[in-house]
């Protein structure tokens, strides 16, 4: 067998996360272009969702048992084709067809690509997902930045240049030796009872959530509903971009050091706190700059949310992490099942309407809230 060279297995790890950041900011970046109701609209977010859900939840117990280079050339081909299609097709149930095959291949690969981070630095693990995962942010902020400053909005040469990215780092997987899966930590049928029936595992659950529900609205949402306020479509990309995207990017640099520091339950406390804060301030203001203000800090507050999580699930559930991870992030992807039936139904066939649905997003920062507040003294008994 092939000698494992980590340099390339970091590669490989930030080419996944960089094109999951890509196709996560898709969706938000090309739906002002299909002219479709806020209801079309949701129902689109929703067949995605289906897509994550049922990959996510698939995916743990195959990476446990037969590998994680298996599950992300898998992932990466699912979301070439499902790009390149998008590229060529029109019409709301085909667009419909696709998000959901791009939601199975992006449901694939977020689960093995923060499973194969998670591996490189087990003794710091939530801090290594932050520092892995500002590639996230790097490829939420370049998709809007593309679509509208370089591309003119063209939906199509969009999706063909993000096929076309997907497709190379599915060839960089393709050549890239991968650890094979430990028989210590590989899922078995047994264990299933102790996994399932713990506590802490379905608050970590609520918890992502919750917070799913409100990063991925904001993605998927928040550029039509700046649309509505009067702002120019390329404009309201690039506050997208310049300031939701980059304060992701900024945030997870500056909470990896900050996660050597103070515990990572801690942290997203703190986050979800000002998520509360922040995700209200974003429908409060029809200024450019405002708006950029709040959404950037917003950015900044769920930076270390979704990375964090993964690490405290690794920590509390040594064997069997993958799965684990996965029933995490498969409940994380319900969460945007059920906020865009919500925000779809709300906007129902009037965009103007858009700001009120948009109040699901506050509402689920502060449960979250409530959730983390639960969950502390469980994840201090489990590390003990």
């Amino acid at each position: 067998m092939a000698k494992v060279n980590p340099g390339r297995l970091i590669l490989a790890a930030i080419l996944a996360i960089f094109v999951y950041g890509m196709i996560a900011a898709m969706l938000g970046t090309i739906m002002p272009s299909w002219k479709l109701l806020p209801e079309q609209n949701g129902n689109i977010a929703l067949a995605q969702a289906i897509g994550l859900v049922i990959a996510s939840l698939s995916a743990g117990p195959i990476i446990d048992n037969k590998g994680k280079k298996v599950a992300l050339v898998t992932g990466l081909g699912l979301i070439s084709i499902a790009l390149f299609a998008l590229a060529m097709v029109s019409g709301y149930d085909l667009y419909m067809g696709f998000m959901l095959l791009l939601g199975l291949g992006g449901g694939i690969i977020v689960t093995a690509g923060n499973a194969l981070v998670a591996d490189i630095n087990e003794e710091k693990r939530s801090s290594t997902l932050n520092l892995l995962n500002l590639f996230f942010g790097l490829g939420g902020l370049v998709t809007p930045f593309v679509a509208g400053n370089l591309l003119n909005n063209d939906a199509q040469r969009l999706c063909y240049a993000g096929g076309a990215l997907a497709a190379v780092t599915f060839l960089v997987h393709v050549t890239t030796t991968m650890p094979p899966p430990s028989g210590e930590r590989g899922f078995k049928l047994s264990e299933a009872g102790a996994l399932i029936s713990s506590p802490t595992l379905w608050l970590l659950s609520l918890f992502l959530f919750l917070y799913v529900a409100a990063e991925v609205g904001v993605w998927n949402w928040f550029v039509t509903y700046l649309i509505t306020t009067g702002i120019s479509e390329t404009e309201a990309k690039n506050i997208l971009s310049f300031g939701f995207a980059f304060g992701l990017l900024l945030g997870r640099v500056v909470v990896s050091r900050i996660l050597h520091l103070i515990a990572p339950v801690t942290v997203t406390l703190i986050s979800a706190v000002l998520m509360a804060i922040t995700t209200y301030m974003m429908l409060q203001s029809s200024s450019p700059t405002v708006a950029w203000i709040a959404v950037f800090c917003g950015g900044l507050a769920m930076a270390p949310v979704f990375p964090t999580t993964l690490g405290m699930t690794g920590d509390a559930f040594p064997k069997a992490t993958a799965t684990a991870m996965g029933i995490v992030i498969t409940c994380g992807w319900l969460g945007l099942v059920v906020s865009s039936r919500i925000i779809g139904a709300i906007g129902g066939t009037d965009p103007k309407q858009l700001g009120s649905a948009l109040m699901v997003l506050p509402i689920a920062s502060v449960l979250m809230v409530l959730v983390n507040l639960v969950l502390r003294p469980m994840l201090s008994k489990a590390k003990a």
